[in-house]
């Protein structure tokens, strides 16, 4: 089961110009255009995998069993790429994650 959470940016700002994305010195990047792009960030609880046909089977009340121990971090996933984990945490009546790994950059990068 995974729960997501979009992020979305201010829409009242005009859409980056092709000026934007040149940069002061060649190869950089201008911060502020990526700072404005959205991400989708999601928690994996855990995973299960069924039969279409138990599938079918389930109804309101049914429970079905995760891959995970209770206990275990959760993942945090931004664009489907595990960044980190996690526990999870109430923060005014909402879910949040605390982090407590946070996956190197250059470990992540092996993955794209």
């Amino acid at each position: 089961m995974t729960e997501t959470t979009e992020t979305t940016t201010d829409n009242t700002s005009t859409p980056p110009s092709a000026q934007d994305f040149q940069s002061s010195h060649p190869g950089n990047i201008n911060p502020e255009v990526l700072q404005n792009i959205s991400v989708t960030l999601a928690i994996e609880v855990g995973r299960a995998q069924i039969k279409i046909k138990d599938l079918m089977r389930l109804t309101q009340g049914s429970v079905v069993e995760l891959d995970r121990i209770a206990g275990e971090p959760l993942d945090l996933l931004v664009n489907d790429t595990v960044v980190a984990q996690g526990e999870i945490v109430l923060v005014n009546d909402r879910y949040g994650i605390r982090l407590t790994r946070v996956v190197p950059s250059t470990e992540r990068l092996k993955t794209l």
